[in-house]
């Protein structure tokens, strides 16, 4: 049986965007229009699951708020503007969204364990402030044209073996430096080094902020204690993962493009890029951008 929950990882203080996200946090930063955290609910409907998990710090509570006041508020938002469909405008539409609060920073995995409480069976894992774009659309097309199946590869991936799987992204040389890289055989993960060198890097796929994790992801925290391994307890999990009989599936998706709201000089380009593919306004934003580069 496939998947029946997702969690939505937002609890992160968002270093690297100050000031910026000290006052908005990275996940609900608008890719021109449209919030980032808009994008990953819409990806995960795609895949069917309707219990969301979002895992928060505490001064970030309100994301929720601001969610579900658009919910409760979808009419009065739909007469300023009804080109929007409602379930663009409020993304929560059919969604039961479970809050959870984050005591401590102390990794990826330990970020997820606030919410496993509350979930049953295989679950998706998405990083807040990582959006992954396969069709660039303005928010008044409907959400029948899918903006990523990226959560739908990996689900599809997990119903052939019932195995934990990763989404993985292509990266340049220079950037292999700043993510967890794999090393891939036999159409499976058999190595990640966390940030290496270019010269130890085993290959340019790493990992891009999708998971399917396995039921045992819980036992398996236990066996691989945060106050052992740290922020590095995720990888260890992973590599458990590796070393058993059915091994770590991957789906590569380079088919969409990879956009980090975290991130200054990507999320600039994120707003470029995506700006020059929407067909409501990248004629005229690429004469703009061609003048004023020419300049």
């Amino acid at each position: 049986m496939g998947p029946k929950h997702a969690v939505i990882l937002a609890g992160g203080i968002g270093s690297r965007m100050l000031p910026a996200s000290s006052l908005v946090p990275k996940e609900i930063m608008p890719l021109i229009d449209v919030p980032a955290i808009n994008y990953l609910i819409n990806e995960i409907k795609e895949v069917g699951i309707k219990e969301i998990h979002l895992v928060v710090n505490e001064q970030k509570v309100w994301i929720a708020d601001l969610l579900n006041y658009n919910n409760k508020n979808i009419d009065q938002l739909q007469e300023i503007r009804a080109d929007i469909s409602s379930s663009v405008l409020n993304p929560l539409e059919n969604i039961n969204l479970n809050v959870h609060i984050q005591k401590e920073q102390l990794g990826f995995a330990n970020a997820i364990s606030y919410a496993l409480d509350s979930i049953e069976g295989p679950f998706l894992v998405l990083l807040g402030d990582n959006i992954l774009m396969k069709q660039h659309v303005p928010p008044t097309e409907n959400l029948n044209v899918a903006r990523s199946n990226a959560s739908l590869k990996l689900v599809e991936k997990f119903n052939q073996n019932s195995r934990p799987v990763v989404g993985l992204h292509q990266v340049s040389n220079d950037e292999l430096n700043s993510f967890g890289v794999v090393k891939k055989s036999k159409g499976k993960v058999v190595e990640i080094i966390e940030k290496p060198t270019i010269e130890e890097a085993p290959s340019n796929s790493v990992l891009c902020g999708r998971y399917l994790f396995t039921e045992d992801f819980k036992d398996l925290l236990l066996k691989y204690p945060v106050k052992t391994y740290g922020e590095l307890q995720s990888i260890e999990i992973q590599k458990h993962w590796m070393e058993c009989d059915g091994g770590l599936d991957f789906v590569d998706l380079d088919d969409h493009e990879w956009y980090d709201s975290g991130r200054p000089e990507m999320w600039l380009k994120a707003q470029i890029e995506h700006a020059l593919k929407r067909k409501d306004f990248g004629d005229d934003f690429k004469k703009w951008l061609n003048q004023k580069v020419s300049e």
